[in-house]
């Protein structure tokens, strides 16, 4: 003897599906006609913000103004190249060089101090101590190379 199970559960509740599909939207916000993007002036603008952008202004200069003063010397080196050969020409010329590969190696170097100094005063302990450890490990660096 087959028993057959009837596919129909008894008991069940209706479950109106259409409600469950349709999804509940909000209607949408009126528009405004004057919608302007809003720029942040410098009142609105927190201290810490214009502190940073300050420091980043400052180091931009930095950079600038080490990469002009390098390219200079180096172009008044190369100027020289065109005088007539003396002694004090020579050392002229040797000055200028080692002027501007003195200019190109430091403005690193300013721009790590004055980067870990605009950190510090926006709080950013953990970065300027990393700045501070770099330029120790510099200082190092250079002091172990003199006494070779």
């Amino acid at each position: 003897m087959t028993t057959t199970v009837s596919p129909v559960v008894t008991g069940a509740i209706p479950v109106n599906l259409e409600d469950a599909v349709r999804a509940k939207v909000p209607p949408p916000l009126p528009r405004r006609a004057t919608a302007a993007p809003v720029i942040p002036t410098l009142e609105r603008t927190p201290a810490h913000v214009t502190r940073a952008e300050a420091g980043e202004q400052w180091i931009s200069r930095l950079l600038r103004v080490g990469a002009m003063c390098s390219g200079g010397l180096f172009l008044a080196s190369l100027a020289l190249e065109f005088l007539p050969q003396s002694e004090n020409v020579h050392v002229a010329i040797d000055v200028l060089r080692k002027g501007a590969a003195s200019a190109l190696l430091v403005t690193p170097v300013v721009r790590l101090v004055v980067a870990g100094t605009t950190l510090g005063i926006r709080g950013e302990w953990k970065y300027a101590l990393y700045a501070a450890g770099v330029l120790g490990l510099l200082a190092v660096a250079v002091g172990a190379g003199l006494h070779a």
